[in-house]
């Protein structure tokens, strides 16, 4: 049977084929999914019922209105040095604009070590801020009213000490926690699959994350209590397919131990939120996003039977490709970001991080900064994509992307599912192989050609790295060490051997450990000294070693 696109492609597009061709011979997403020369009506499911936006199954956006009652959180992520550099940057990016905080912190606090660990050695202050303490966290947050500003605190394997923290940093500023708004990200199997800052072995690290899910049901109600992250999925070289099919696959073991830890699914599903990426194809991405909140959604109500609409909505923040900025002509990475952020707004995100031009290179300049806050102002104010709700609705190709990367998520999901779900897939190293394989196909395609990296692999200059790049002063380790002499020294440190034997108590029963985790750090304990002390109890993990 002879199709309309057939007698098109009979009377159009042969006859310009056979002059000049086509650039390749086939044509795919960066997901393998095959593109077609145009799109009609007969590469949609018959029965697709797009809906309408703020409605199950929220493919068009979790929100009726969204951008017309209010922009996204324009959240840029920011940290490095000392608290009191990382707080005038803070204060830098609210007095130009930015609606919320995104914490960066350093490598030794996201692996739970003080500053003046030995582990700690070279490492402070570094990719992020050094917080060893509450002095430290006050620091971070003063003269920012935390009744009035949300902060999303990038930390998993310590999340608890860190909103522990937070909430007695609020409370020295007079803040109750139950004004408090934010997130922790808080998800460590992405971890274990693809980042690396874990501590401890998975079935004590979901413990700590299923008693934050409890603590915060009743004590910090409009907290986040996990940012579920695709982001570094994406970032360790995941396809977008499986950046939305192993973020909710570990969305759902999240779900599974708070009901097993004997939580309803309506009491912490509304306080669940999600992190993705943004790369460079911009109608896949755009197809990603609707995709996940649709497939969340019937996940939710379906599988877990969820009754709260609330329950089934897929909130996210997004974060512009990290892995896609080139240390080469840097300014081409503004390019890269603006669309890479236009793809979430169209996607209709919550949220927003734009990375700055010199992060291949070194930790963002202000000025760097500022043209990335800038980028969101732009789009948000000049471009008239945030006057209508999911603006490329109804496109033959958005939904045949939407459609195509719902269906092979399904199935990676339910491959998944009969492994005996996201930990033991995790543990098998199947994800983690999925995830190299992808990543090394993308890397050959580079290395032959096929995928050109402007300015990498073609249309190169010969030039000169900036000059004026932000460097850490070394000398910020030592001061760190000094004042954690200090901390030691005029602390009631009986009282804190008395708090950390009751937290290793604690650890051994099924106790909630938020509020002696809070107890611990509103009395001068470190975050070090209680994530020792956890350790101690639970051990660390250690992944198996393969040749």
């Amino acid at each position: 049977m002879t199709t309309p696109r057939d007698e098109w492609q009979k009377r159009t597009v042969d006859p310009v084929l056979k002059k000049v061709g086509e650039r390749k011979p086939t044509f795919e997403t960066p997901s393998g999914i095959p593109l077609q020369r145009a799109f009609g009506p007969d590469d949609l499911p018959a029965d697709l019922d797009l809906g309408w936006p703020g409605e199950y199954p929220f493919t068009r956006g979790v929100q009726p209105t969204m951008y017309r009652s209010r922009f996204w959180t324009m959240r840029q992520y920011a940290g490095f040095g000392t608290a009191e550099e990382s707080n005038a940057r803070y204060r830098f990016l609210l007095e130009r604009g930015q609606m919320g905080l995104s914490v960066a912190f350093d490598l030794p606090t996201q692996i739970g070590y003080d500053a003046d660990d030995p582990m700690a050695l070279g490492e402070v202050g570094k990719v992020g801020v050094s917080i060893s303490s509450i002095h430290d966290m006050m620091t971070l947050f003063r003269d920012i009213p935390l009744d009035k500003v949300s902060t999303s605190m990038t930390i998993n394997a310590p999340a608890s000490v860190l909103l522990a923290l937070y909430i007695v940093a609020a409370q020295r500023q007079g803040v109750a926690s139950h004004q408090l708004r934010g997130t922790v990200q808080n998800d460590i199997l992405k971890e274990y699959i693809a980042r690396g800052t874990y501590i401890y072995p998975p079935q004590h690290s979901m413990r700590l994350i299923t008693d934050m899910f409890a603590y915060c049901k009743d004590h910090v109600p409009h907290w986040n209590t996990i940012s579920i992250s695709g982001y570094h999925i994406r970032e360790a070289g995941s396809t977008a397919v499986q950046e939305v099919a192993f973020t909710l696959a570990n969305g759902i073991a999240y779900v599974e131990a708070a009901l097993k830890a004997g939580l309803t699914v309506d009491e912490f599903a509304p306080q669940l939120s999600f992190f993705f990426n943004a790369h460079n194809n911009f109608l896949e991405e755009v197809a990603k996003f609707r995709a996940a909140r649709r497939l969340w959604a019937e996940i939710m109500r379906e599988r877990f039977h969820a009754r709260d609409p609330k329950s089934w909505m897929l909130r996210f923040h997004t974060q512009t490709g990290g892995s896609t900025l080139t240390a080469q002509q840097p300014e081409n990475n503004i390019v890269r970001v603006a669309l890479q952020a236009l793809a979430a707004v169209m996607g209709g995100t919550q949220s927003l991080h734009t990375n700055s031009m010199d992060e291949a290179l070194a930790l963002p300049t202000e000025k760097a900064v500022q043209v990335a806050l800038r980028t969101q102002q732009i789009i948000a104010h000049e471009t008239g994509v945030a006057d209508t709700v999911d603006p490329l609705a109804g496109s033959y190709a958005v939904e045949y992307l939407t459609q195509q990367i719902y269906e092979r998520a399904q199935e990676y999901i339910a491959q998944i599912d009969e492994m005996g779900g996201a930990l033991v897939a995790v543990e098998e190293g199947f994800v983690q192989n999925e995830i190299q394989d992808a990543a090394y196909a993308f890397q050959l395609a580079v290395e032959r050609g096929e995928q050109i990296i402007v300015g990498v692999n073609e249309f190169v200059e010969a030039e000169e790295p900036p000059a004026d790049l932000l460097r850490v002063d070394p000398a910020i380790e030592q001061a760190a060490h000094e004042r954690l002499r200090q901390l030691r020294a005029t602390r009631d440190n009986e009282r804190v051997s008395a708090l950390r034997a009751r937290l290793a108590a604690a650890a051994r029963t099924d106790e909630n450990l938020m509020p002696i985790i809070i107890a611990c750090v509103e009395n001068e304990v470190t975050l070090g000294e209680v994530c020792h002390t956890l350790r101690e109890v639970f051990g660390e993990y250690r992944p198996a070693v393969a040749i």
